[in-house]
């Protein structure tokens, strides 16, 4: 975990054993018990839809195994040894050498188990079950396909392990976990740590570095499993969009009484920012920043919902900034922390959201589904200056023709607000608001004029454009747009294979005077603090992107970048 280093640890990423298990029957017939063998191979962590995978299946699959033996360090001993799943998708059983260490449901968020106990020496197995049913309604699934084939906006599906498998070697008293609070006008770093262990008298200590030079450090004693420091700062440098300064963080826990081995390390880093809504305006270290936003969807024509190479998360963020936006929404998906370090160190504007279409929201029933697994995300990333806001749901639609259950979305946003009181959060994107910091809505009107004409009203204090007035209640919350365009560019498509919004234009020109149009409409308008065009690349079936699938340009990036980069009129000079 980037936010998270140690020294000793071990990538369990390559090649497992596998095998489908379409009757759900597994348990019963003993897949986990060691002495049994999965059919087939697979390469982790790539789902088996994915051709990276080396299995490339595309039907459903109710149950996935996996198996494979590692070995334990000697010098791991003493200490404990955690067993870490970036994403496993969606209710994971595991074993280790037959008996059981854990389970976890949810297909975003990361979870870990300690397996000290269930070790031997020498060779080990870890087995791995995972159950997925997309069209259960009792599961996020995001942007994965609830039929057989890939349709309208809904792709290739992701069963099972995604993102890296790995064990971790910790002392018997370790960091948990830990939230970094940045305080740049007082320069201070506030931090809450979570313990484990024999911690009671322990010496909880922090040093922070910039560019290689000591910016200061702090220690205290400890007497439980949380504690909080505040570590003052030499030197202020301020994160912001374009600006990725960052510190390093070391962190140390030195138990009572022990020796230097028996510490535990962490190596971290964090940045320094503030974040206040002021009006319409959005602030970042009390500048007004116009967000130009870039929906992404975190998709890759080989492996699915994994990137072939930490390279390719880099890659993206370097195309959406050459493109001339400073951010993203990362659309119905958690993405993977290897993501969010990057825009971290690129200086780029996200938002996190969580996979929520095909989950059935209408009763409480989805409450019980969605929180658990949204708050692990919300733990996770919390430590990324990248992310800026928060916004559980999108597009939340009533279900089979029961409505939404406005109390779902009430007590996840005021949790999320309770978890994370620095930053924003917005209910659910497009509609239907309950309870928000921020009103957005989505609109993929394809006529530059009807456009300008719907948001020509506020721009003098006039009423915002409601999409669905009989649903939700705009109380005069700052607001953008965070859909919009879409336009259907794929000149070389035969046939209706491909989709975008509205007609397509018919030249390469039509569709620059267009997207110059909507743009400009957002930009020029003084009570509007940003925009999310949709979107990014192309995804299968879906045209709409600036560049296709495999990320190859379909424009001149440097005609895009002209027209986003316009002074906004909600910017200072």
């Amino acid at each position: 975990m980037p936010q998270m280093v140690r020294g000793e640890w071990q990538n369990l990423n390559g090649s497992w054993q596998f095998e489908i298990d379409y009757g759900k029957s597994g348990k019963e017939r003993g897949w986990h018990q060691e002495e049994h063998a999965l059919a087939r191979t697979i390469v982790v962590p790539f789902c088996p839809e994915s051709e990276l995978s080396g299995i490339g299946h595309k039907d459903f699959m109710p149950a996935v195994w996996y198996k494979r033996s590692f070995e334990i360090p000697q010098n791991w001993r003493p200490g404990r040894t955690l067993l870490h799943f970036g994403a496993v998708d969606y209710e994971a059983t595991v074993w280790v050498n037959g008996r059981i260490v854990g389970t976890h449901r949810g297909g975003y968020s990361s979870f870990s188990f300690d397996i000290t106990d269930a070790l031997r020496e020498g060779v080990n197995t870890v087995t791995v079950c995972a159950e997925d049913d997309v069209r259960s309604g009792l599961q996020p699934r995001g942007k994965q396909s609830g039929r057989y084939y890939s349709h309208g906006c809904d792709y290739t599906r992701t069963t099972g392990i995604w993102q890296t498998v790995w064990l971790e070697r910790v002392p018997e008293a370790y960091i948990r976990s830990f939230r970094l609070y940045p305080d740049p006008d007082n320069a201070q770093l506030h931090i809450e740590a979570a313990l484990a262990g024999p911690v009671a008298g322990a010496t909880l200590k922090a040093e922070a570095y910039y560019a290689g030079r000591a910016a200061g450090n702090v220690k205290a004693i400890v007497s439980g499993p949380s504690a909080r420091l505040t570590l003052p700062l030499s030197e202020v440098h301020l994160w912001g969009p374009g600006q990725p300064n960052l510190y390093d963080l070391k962190l140390s826990l030195l138990p009572s009484g022990a020796d230097a081995a028996a510490a535990d390390e962490v190596e971290s880093y964090f940045g320094l920012r503030t974040l206040r809504l002021d009006g319409m305006a959005f602030r970042i270290n009390e500048k007004s920043v116009f967000q130009r936003l870039v929906l992404d969807q975190g998709f890759y024509p080989a492996g699915i919902y994994t990137a072939p190479t930490d390279d390719d998360l880099r890659k993206d963020i370097e195309i959406s900034l050459g493109l001339g936006f400073n951010g993203a929404r990362l659309h119905e998906k958690m993405f993977e922390p290897r993501f969010l370090y990057w825009a971290d160190r690129l200086g780029y504007l996200v938002w996190g959201e969580h996979a929520n279409w095909g989950l059935d929201i209408t009763t409480a029933k989805g409450l019980e589904r969605f929180l658990p697994e949204w708050l692990e995300g919300v733990e996770r990333d919390f430590n990324h200056p990248s992310i800026v806001g928060w916004c559980p749901f999108n597009e939340t639609w009533d279900y089979n023709g029961a409505r939404q259950n406005d109390e779902v979305l009430r007590i996840v946003y005021e949790t999320t607000k309770r978890l994370d009181p620095t930053r924003p959060v917005i209910d659910t994107s497009g509609n239907f608001h309950v309870s928000t910091d921020i009103f957005d809505v989505h609109d993929y009107d394809q006529n530059p004029e009807t456009f300008k004409a719907r948001y020509e009203p506020m721009k003098t204090g006039g009423e915002p454009y409601n999409t669905f007035p009989n649903r939700q209640k705009y109380e005069g919350q700052p607001y953008f747009v965070s859909e919009y365009g879409g336009i259907w560019w794929n000149p070389g498509q035969v046939g209706d294979e491909g989709w975008g919004y509205g007609d397509r234009p018919k030249s390469e020109e039509e569709f620059l005077r267009r997207y110059e149009g909507l743009t400009t409409t957002l930009l020029d308008n003084p009570r509007m603090f940003g925009f999310c065009y949709t979107q990014l690349y192309d995804i299968e079936q879906e045209v709409n992107g600036l560049y296709t699938y495999d990320r190859k340009p379909k424009f001149d990036p440097a005609v895009i970048r002209a027209i986003n980069t316009r002074k906004a009129a909600i910017e200072e000079e």
